[in-house]
């Protein structure tokens, strides 16, 4: 007897699901790039420069890109509730030893921590957010799940800065891994079990294929990635070069989070429907506003900002579009493309914030924008030759 077909399962379907992943997203990207907003003070609060404590990104990331894809597969027969549910356990404990850290030794330890259970993390909830939904809607539930982290730069981020500059980085760390904990429940709560499904059989020629493709699109993740994270581990910097107060700089990363909605917004209406455009208008975008950063600085903070907010405003569509990309590729199983997303994500940050650590510590931070836009515009370059990784339609 014929198997019936499987329904159709919706964004409308899966929006608990989702809204939890959100969530857990939030506070992953919020654990991941809070040191940015807390530079100035953090490096002050264990006696080390600006640059050396910019490195604390340079691990994590690291961390990740080394261990995201061997830890995908070594835990592939985990179920998938559970081990997200360690994954965020690691980022409470990591972010409460940041808080009580003696010494940066012991930053680098706890970075080092929570850069292990993203590994897993990004790599697990890429692929489970694609489960939850039919192929169809893969990139709108993609979408929703990559608002959590950009919600972590509108709110998470900006706000743990403001509470630093307040009352000291520390209590920061304090205070998200308190959150961290309180999501680790919530996903035990709402989020739904999902099924690991073996890999279909392909032939050679097509698994072949499909792998090249993989390896374009991840290949220039790194690429892009690295650009960004080259200014942005130091926007802090860039913002006080510019003449902003350290009070200032918490509710300026506010409104540039904010701005990051613009970006995720064109990724919900267009990832389903027009990825390449989307993806080459935004790594375009991008590209140009570094360069007028670039002009503005100095000289006037008001260039700088509006600059900066039309950068990150653009680079609130490359997370999720670069994920659906991967998985679109059909270069391997889901939870490897993620693994692949994340790893090369990490590699480029980690990449792009000792460069910018390198910029920061020599000429300073004038070049750092210029540096990311010619970055970021080799990476487009090779959306526009490969076509076949990036097709017009999904």
């Amino acid at each position: 007897m014929p198997r019936s077909p499987e329904p159709t399962r919706t964004v409308r379907d899966a929006a608990a699901g989702i809204t939890v992943l959100a969530v857990a997203n939030f506070v992953a990207i919020t654990t991941e790039v809070l040191p940015v907003g807390l530079l100035p003070q953090l490096a002050r609060g264990v006696d080390v420069t600006e640059s050396t404590a910019g490195l604390l990104v340079t691990v994590y990331a690291f961390v990740v890109a080394a261990f995201a894809v061997p830890l995908t597969v070594a835990t592939r027969a985990v179920p998938r509730k559970p081990l997200l549910l360690v994954t965020l356990g690691i980022y409470a404990i990591s972010n409460v030893l940041v808080a009580v850290a003696p010494s940066y030794a012991m930053l680098v330890v706890a970075r080092t921590l929570g850069g292990l259970g993203h590994a897993v993390f990004f790599s697990v909830s890429i692929a489970y957010a694609a489960r939850l939904v039919s192929p169809l809607y893969t990139g709108r539930a993609l979408t929703l799940v990559t608002a959590g982290g950009t919600i972590g730069f509108v709110l998470g981020v900006p706000l743990s800065t403001s509470l630093g500059a307040a009352v000291g980085w520390r209590w920061s760390f304090a205070l998200l891994g308190a959150v961290c904990a309180a999501t680790a429940l919530l996903v035990a709560r709402l989020l739904p079990a999902v099924a690991v499904e073996p890999e279909p059989p392909r032939d050679r020629s097509g698994a072949r294929a499909g792998r090249k493709r993989l390896g374009i699109v991840v290949g220039t993740n790194t690429v892009l990635f690295g650009g960004q994270y080259t200014v942005y581990t130091y926007i802090s910097v860039i913002l006080l070069a510019a003449g902003l107060s350290e009070a200032a700089v918490g509710p300026a990363l506010l409104v540039f989070g904010a701005l990051g909605l613009v970006g995720l917004w064109a990724a919900a209406r267009y990832l389903d429907r027009r990825p390449r455009a989307l993806t080459l208008a935004a790594m375009a975008t991008i590209a140009v506003a570094l360069v007028a950063v670039t002009l503005a600085l100095p000289a006037t903070a008001v260039g700088v900002l509006v600059a900066a907010g039309v950068w990150l405003a653009a680079f609130g569509a490359i997370p999720a579009t670069f994920q659906a990309a991967a998985l679109r590729t059909q270069g391997a199983t889901a939870d490897v493309a993620g693994a692949f997303v994340n790893a090369t994500s990490n590699l480029g940050i980690g990449l792009g914030a000792a460069v910018g650590a390198a910029i920061v510590a020599g000429p300073g931070p004038g070049p750092l924008a210029l540096t990311g836009a010619a970055i970021v515009a080799a990476s487009c370059v090779a959306v526009l030759v490969a076509r076949r990784a990036f097709p017009r339609e999904p």
